[in-house]
Parts: structure tokens; sequence; C-alpha cells
């Protein structure tokens, strides 16, 4: 199940929050690793390391990564807990793997935001804009920040994709950048600034704790499919449309769209966008979809509002001055290896939900 490799580092190439990644040199070839410092250390030039290379060699995963697993001649010193009620936490993630860690919940019982949390029931119409890849998280900012760059934005992290946020240079160039007020992990996820048990609880927290105008719902980076209806870590979207209408929010579904994927499937609105919102999300969504010219504008409006039916609400959003906007983005714009030229719908898409989830919020949400 993992091909083990021990290498030397020889040269630290870039690093980000909770991050970095080395050069390394094994058996006479020189692989890039990637070492969450907050599990394994802090990896230095003449450092041996441990290396899962199985997803590398596969030629599978987000980055071309080498990960390392540890430091075994420079063990990280033990973490000093803080002082009760912050305290280390109990609740364990990424559970029973060898690099397991344990957080603070912000739902569990020594939480300081426990009592908070303990019988809430309600986001209070809190838009919650669900997508269904991690790279739609900048294109969603840049739209709302199109309506209101003062939105409190917290981006909710699921665990389809990357289970450490570390993994993620989008969320810590958008946190440097002052586009996201914080973040949640929930699930297996973690390395957020706030820790939740289930989504349920995340946006709770995002709204009750962080103080959230807006939540942004999608996975780490690095989905996983097969190819199959059913098989693909996008599903999930439809599990998070029904997550925010139970505790009272406002779900706004964007549309994974594209003009240039040579796989017809995820041509005009994808197949993920039509099964997790039209058929796994039981509550009803507003869908907004971009206004486009042309032929392919016409294939969007009529997929989406096939995907409608009589349970989602269909919203045609100009795309007026959002080219401009994505332009502005503070980290680069990459979906499936393209960025905004080779496929615009894809981020106008993403953009589009979150122009409306920021209209919602200055109307009141609900």
């Amino acid at each position: 199940m993992i091909q083990w490799r021990s290498g030397r580092v020889v040269e630290v190439l870039r690093e980000w929050a909770g991050a970095r990644e080395v050069a390394v040199e094994v058996d006479g070839a020189r692989l890039r690793g990637l070492a969450h410092t907050g599990l394994v250390g802090v990896p230095e030039p003449g450092d041996r390391v441990l290396l899962n290379v199985t997803a590398l060699a596969l030629g599978l995963g987000t980055g071309g990564y080498a990960l390392v697993v540890a430091l075994p001649d420079r063990l990280p010193p033990d973490p000093v807990a803080p002082a009760p009620p912050a305290g280390p936490g109990h609740l364990v993630k990424a559970r029973y793997t060898p690099l397991q860690p344990v957080v603070l919940g912000a739902d569990e019982q020594d939480s300081p935001w426990h009592a908070a949390l303990a019988e809430a029931d309600s986001v209070d119409g809190l838009p919650v804009v669900t997508a269904d890849l991690h790279s739609a998280l900048p294109a969603v900012l840049a739209g709302a920040r199109t309506v209101d760059p003062g939105l409190r934005v917290v981006y909710v992290m699921t665990d389809g994709g990357a289970l450490p946020l570390s993994l993620s240079r989008t969320v810590a160039g958008l946190d440097a950048a002052g586009w996201l007020a914080a973040t949640v992990t929930v699930g297996q996820a973690f390395g957020g600034a706030l820790e939740a048990v289930t989504l349920h609880t995340g946006l709770l927290a995002a709204r009750l704790v962080l103080g959230a105008d807006l939540a942004v719902v999608a996975q780490g980076p690095g989905n996983l499919g097969t190819g199959t209806r059913w098989g693909f870590s996008g599903v999930a979207c439809g599990e998070a449309v029904n997550a925010a209408a139970v505790l009272g929010g406002r779900p706004v579904a964007a549309l994974r769209v594209s003009d240039a994927d040579p796989r017809e499937r995820h041509r005009g609105v994808s197949h993920h966008s039509t099964t997790a919102y039209g058929r796994v999300a039981l509550a009803p969504a507003d869908v907004p979809v971009p206004v486009l010219p042309g032929a392919f504008g016409a294939r969007l409006r009529e997929e989406a509002a096939a995907l409608c039916g009589e349970r989602h609400r269909l919203v045609e959003v100009p795309v007026d001055g959002l080219e401009q906007a994505l332009a502005a983005t503070p980290v680069p714009l990459s979906s499936m290896g393209r960025g905004y030229a080779a496929d615009p719908p894809c981020f106008l898409a993403s953009a589009v939900a979150g122009v409306h989830a920021a209209r919602l919020v200055a109307a009141g949400g609900l």
C-alpha cells in the first residue's frame, strides 16, 4: 500500500503556512518533498527524511510530491499544551493512521466555544456556497468581493480531498491577502483556525464563533473520481446543501462547468453537479448560472434548468466585470490544469455563485 524511500534534504524550495517544500536526494535522483510541519517538524538541508512516494510513483495527486513522513534523526519536540480550557484537545483526525493529529474541536467539551455550540441549531440565514473542486474557492471569493469586499467569508474545508489544510497554497495566499476571514476543517480534515467533528458543527462554528457573513464549503485540493456515476468525492456537495438547509442557511450551489475538458461527462454542466445537486441534494438551493453568449451559454442554461427541476431555483447572473475581478485574485486560477484563458466558463460559474451569495447577504440572507 505504501512505497517507502529514505533520502537527504539538499535544499529548501519554498514554504507557506504549515508546509515546507524541499528538494530531497534519493538514490541519486532529486525529488520534491512536502512536509506538513505541524505533523513531522521542519526539515532542513542535511536532514535524513523518510518519504511516502506511492502517489508520486503512480502519477497521482496534486503537486507531484513525495510526502515527508518523519525526520527520524531529529524528531520534533513534544507540543506544549496551552493552559485549560484551550488545552491540547481530544479530537483525533486522520484517525488510526500513523500520523493522526489530536486537535481541539470547537464542538468538544474542553472547548471555550462548547457552550455556544452545545444546543445551537441555526446559522440564521447564512448564505452557504457549495462547490465541487477546491479550485473554485478563489473564483467564488472574487465574485463575492465585486458586491462587497468587506464580507467576512469563512472557508469550511471538507475531507473529500486533502486532509491537511496546509497542503493548500491557495488558502495560504487568500488568507495572507485578507480575502478569507478564517477557515474551519471538518470531518477528517484538519489544520483550520477551528476544527469541528461534522460539517454541521463546522457551519455553526463559522457563523456563531467566527461571525461569518458567508461560508464557502468545498473539499481540499486533490479530488477523487472514478469515472462512474457515484464514485467521486464531489458527491458530498449535495450533502452540503442538505446540511446548510437543515441549519436554516441559504444554500447556493456553485456549478462545475467546462468548455474545455476533454471528457464529455464534464463538458457543459459536469455530471458531478447534476448528480450531487440533482440527485443527492434533497433540500432546495439557489443554482446560479453565468449568462454567456452563443450556443455554449444556451447549453449551460438548458442543462442547469434541467438540473434544477422543481426543487431548485435557477438564478441567471450576468458576468459583467467578472473577468477583471478574476484577473485580480491574489492566487493563480487553475482547475484541472487549466487557467482562466483556457476555460473561462469554469471560473465564471464559480464567480457568479459568489456574486449571488453576496447579494443574499446584502438583502438579509433569507
